[in-house]
């Protein structure tokens, strides 16, 4: 293809892609396939030839638009946002048409200095501290990983420089919430823990969040029994309920055992742009007299705040020695540039992609007023539905409303006592999974069942950029007319 051609294509891509989100709310917002059918409908051997747009652009609305879960629907109201602002949008086409390669400064000076002023501007938009610095990694889910191998190696002596993981004297332990993301159990296995030495340390049963005491008990026993505390896994905004763990209770608790403090607001690090929900990190560069501060944080534009997938911000307190952990310098990078950020020795990749652009984009071309704007947008309406499901007989909200997500069940006489006490429990469980499922198969809306308590529960997670009460309102309607029809064949 030819920068001509390029150009034609690329005009008719993009009235597509602005017509596409102009209609997203008439689609359904569940994908509307069954297992298979985008492949059936696909050939089964490789094009012999050119195409032309028309052609593909067909293809997308045909096969492809039917067998996607509309996350940019106004109505979706299932998993945490997963918004694509336009304006990154144009980021991520320029980091595509620049074709930067991210292996070292040498390679990409713009790349590299570019992150580097992003992620310090986004710093100060979230009120961190100058001694926090920071890279741009996928997802929260690979930062995680990466926070737990610098944790290991300080833990363990550097093991990695001699005999590993197996030398060590002593089992290395990880804690953190049972309601911890999934990403967290799985980065332990992957660092090479092991599943014996992971806590999922017990949550208070009326916020969530962990316990402090029973974090410092499981230390404890952990010591006596002659294994080591390595890292404590604090999560700000947990995936079911939003909890919030009480960083500056947790984090003395762990300075006693000198364990690494990661920071997990993979969700939630977009409310720090607002300045009234700084609380969420509260105690993050310890208190000046004697209390520790946290060692990693991690947090996803790409989620909430909404620059594109993937663009998952991690901060450090000590680049150093996750450089130490994470550094390569094979001969064929030889640079004669002195004292530079090479951030290939900040994270597992040795290449990487020109993320920043996205971040840049989003930031100059909708600006932070308006990101703000439509933060507190989605707060105020998760507070507005919140209000209205506990003012409606026969729904409960389950978990305090601390971000911008709601969780409630349906609770019909006979399966459920007056004071909340739970009678069938099975029932109750068929009951509400039969509502969402049936909502979500209408393509009215989308909802995210998860349990909570041993006990299935909806979740309704505000945040879509496109979202606004109307919409919030409609799914609400959907979720009482689904229930009454399943409460109809109980």
């Amino acid at each position: 293809m030819t920068p001509e051609e390029f150009r034609a294509a690329g005009h008719v891509l993009i009235d597509w892609i602005a017509d596409h989100r102009t209609r997203i709310a008439d689609l359904p917002v569940q994908a509307q396939v069954r297992p298979g059918e985008v492949a059936a409908a696909l050939p089964s051997t490789p094009p012999a030839g050119t195409e032309d747009i028309t052609a593909l652009i067909a293809d997308l609305e045909r096969v492809i638009v039917p067998g996607l879960t509309q996350v940019q629907h106004p109505r979706h109201v299932g998993w945490f946002p997963s918004n694509a602002a336009l304006a990154s949008v144009l980021g991520d086409l320029a980091s595509s048409g620049l074709g930067g390669l991210g292996i070292s400064w040498q390679s990409a000076p713009a790349l590299t200095e570019l992150e580097q002023v992003v992620c310090d501007w986004m710093r100060q938009l979230t009120g961190l501290s100058p001694s926090w610095q920071g890279a741009i990694h996928d997802t929260a889910s690979t930062a995680c990983l990466v926070a737990l191998l610098a944790a290991r190696e300080r833990a363990g002596g550097y093991s990695v420089e001699h005999g590993g993981l197996q030398s060590l004297p002593q089992p290395l332990v990880v804690y953190a919430s049972e309601q911890a993301h999934s990403s967290v159990p799985k980065a332990v296995l992957l660092a090479g823990f092991g599943r014996d030495n992971l806590r999922l340390i017990q949550t208070d049963p009326q916020t969530h969040a962990m316990l402090p005491d029973a974090l410092a008990a499981a230390m404890a026993a952990d010591v006596a029994a002659g294994r080591r505390p390595a890292a404590v896994v604090v999560s700000i905004g947990t995936t079911a309920t939003t909890a919030v763990d009480p960083l500056a209770t947790l984090l003395p608790i762990a300075g006693q055992h000198g364990a690494w403090v990661h920071v997990d607001a993979a969700m939630a690090g977009s409310a720090l742009l607002l300045p009234e929900y700084r609380w969420l990190i509260d105690g993050i560069d310890g208190d000046g007299a004697g209390s520790p501060a946290a060692d990693s944080l991690s947090w996803n534009p790409h989620k909430w705040m909404g620059t594109v997938l993937d663009c998952s911000l991690l901060y450090v307190r000590d680049p150093e020695l996750l450089i130490r952990v994470m550094s390569t310098a094979p001969s064929y990078l030889r640079s004669t540039a002195d004292a530079v950020v090479e951030y290939r020795d900040w994270g597992i990749p040795l290449g990487r992609r020109f993320r920043a652009l996205k971040l840049w984009f989003h930031l100059r071309l909708d600006g932070v007023p308006a990101i703000q704007a439509r933060l507190r947008r989605d707060l105020l309406n998760a507070r507005r539905l919140a209000d209205a499901v506990a003012a409606e007989p026969g729904w409960r909200v389950l978990a305090p409303v601390q971000l911008q997500t709601v969780c409630l069940r349906h609770e019909p006489p006979g399966l459920v006592a007056a004071d909340g006490a739970v009678l069938d429990g099975e029932a109750l469980d068929r009951h509400t999974l039969a509502w969402a499922d049936a909502l979500n198969a209408s393509g009215a809306g989308f909802v995210s069942p998860a349990v909570l308590d041993g006990r299935w529960m909806v979740r309704i997670s505000i945040g879509v950029e496109s979202t606004e009460w109307d919409d919030v309102e409609a799914v609400w309607t959907a979720a009482r007319a689904e229930a009454a029809r399943a409460s109809a064949v109980l």
